[in-house]
């Protein structure tokens, strides 16, 4: 019976953990804060360590759950903060929180663990362009810069801890959130004349097969839930611009991602003008995994910047 129940528990925070999601996958979300962490100055880390102990699932335990078997001691506190950058991600399955609609009630709040929303809308800027001189609309709000905003205010604030905790977590994921072409961009068409919601109407296959652009997009650091996979992943991004790391301006990352998409996401061939299906080349996924690479590990060096600039 014990065997059963440690199965069990593991099966359950497993499902738990791999989640539907919108932007990096869990491993690329986890690398990003991999590479964050190695950049932390030795007082951050402690803040950090501090804030994540407010987490409602650190507080139950299943972050606990989540840290791979036989991890030291000295590498728990990274891994916390590793799997922390998946809980905006997590809540999408949690029991007690809503999919709220976009613009709805407390759409653009800041209150903490109370608001069990899940804000969906919050992962990505919208940012429309037309390849066929469709009529573009205008960019949706709130949206992951309007909060990444707000969060960074709370951060450099008195504001109380658990607050802070709240928008700590939910900062460490849309930092990766909007390193990812697609979190940027919705391309619009007369195919999709209110946006094809950032590559999630187009498909790569034939139904009954579901993959999606965004969904490739989205895979490329890795798959998976296990931390030690985005560790692996993280050694291996390559070295960031340094000048380009320093530049802490949200609107410059989504103006990058948002180039990034027009120009290397929806090129043809092999993605045409419609939904697809479409076939992708081997060129277009050996450069993608290096834009991929790149965006990742900017993402953890400005991410560092932003924590040891900016949290109090």
């Amino acid at each position: 019976m014990k065997t059963y129940r440690v199965l069990a528990l593991v099966v359950a925070s497993i499902v738990a953990f791999n989640t539907l999601s919108f932007g990096w996958g869990n491993v690329g979300h986890m690398t990003v804060a991999y590479a964050a962490y190695q950049n932390l100055t030795p007082a951050a880390k402690k803040r950090v360590g501090v804030l994540l102990k407010l987490n409602p699932d650190y507080k139950n335990g299943k972050w606990a759950k989540m840290i791979p078997a036989g991890t030291a001691a000295k590498d728990r506190p990274m891994i916390l903060f590793m799997i922390a950058a998946t809980w905006p991600d997590q809540i999408k399955s949690e029991t007690g929180y809503t999919n709220d609609p976009e613009g709805g009630p407390g759409s653009s709040g800041n209150t903490g663990y109370s608001d069990h929303l899940q804000h969906r809308y919050w992962h990505f800027v919208d940012t429309p362009f037309s390849q066929d001189g469709t009529t573009l609309g205008a960019i949706p709000a709130p949206n992951a810069e309007t909060q990444m905003a707000a969060f960074r205010a709370v951060l450099a604030s008195s504001d109380p801890d658990p607050l802070k905790s709240y928008d700590l977590v939910w900062l460490l994921h849309l930092v990766g959130d909007v390193h990812q072409p697609l979190h940027a961009a919705t391309r619009v068409s007369k195919t999709d004349p209110k946006g094809d919601r950032g590559g999630n109407n187009v498909t790569l296959c034939k139904k009954p097969c579901k993959k999606e652009l965004h969904a490739f997009w989205d895979d490329l650091p890795g798959t998976g839930v296990d931390p030690n996979a985005a560790v692996a992943v993280g050694k291996k991004l390559p070295t960031p611009n340094a000048t380009l790391a320093s530049d802490t301006k949200a609107a410059t990352w989504i103006a990058e991602s948002f180039d990034a998409a027009k120009k290397s996401v929806y090129v043809n061939p092999p993605i045409g003008l419609s939904d697809g299906p479409f076939t992708l080349t081997a060129a277009y996924r050996a450069d993608a995994r290096k834009i991929a690479s790149a965006r990742v590990a900017l993402a953890g060096a400005r991410l560092a910047n932003v924590i040891n600039s900016e949290l109090k």
